[in-house]
């Protein structure tokens, strides 16, 4: 039997965070998670997420530059992009827009925010 749940791709180096985000959004999607930029776009070539939720510091590719391909490819830029970073708020909002993010959230971010700003999302890009 297949999983017929939209799937959401979060990448963090954080396992605090992949471990909260993969429990408050596994109920209703279906959840593939990533541990630095490179592995994510292995990922969504793999997997073909609706939404993707980057961190913005990451090892190997921050999530910066994961947006900037995804939004060149053909093949992916119709995903949702979420950022989430501890870099600063002012510098997350005038940076993340510019590499093709929907939207943007600073650490540490409230739960509930998250899956609004997820759900928003993926209403705008259906």
């Amino acid at each position: 039997m297949t999983d017929s749940r939209i799937t959401i791709l979060i990448a963090d180096d954080d396992l605090e965070i992949l471990r909260m985000l993969r429990r408050a959004l596994s109920e209703n999607y279906r959840v593939v998670e990533a541990h630095n930029g490179r592995e994510a776009l292995e990922l969504i070539a793999a997997e073909h997420p609706a939404m993707v939720v980057l961190d913005v510091m990451m090892p190997e590719l921050n999530g910066w530059e994961v947006a900037k391909q995804l939004r060149k490819n053909r093949d992916t830029q119709h995903i949702g992009i979420l950022m989430l970073t501890a870099i600063g708020e002012r510098l997350n909002e005038m940076t993340s827009p510019l590499y093709g993010a929907d939207d943007q959230l600073d650490k540490p971010f409230d739960l509930d925010e998250v899956l609004e700003r997820i759900d928003a999302i993926l209403q705008n890009r259906s």
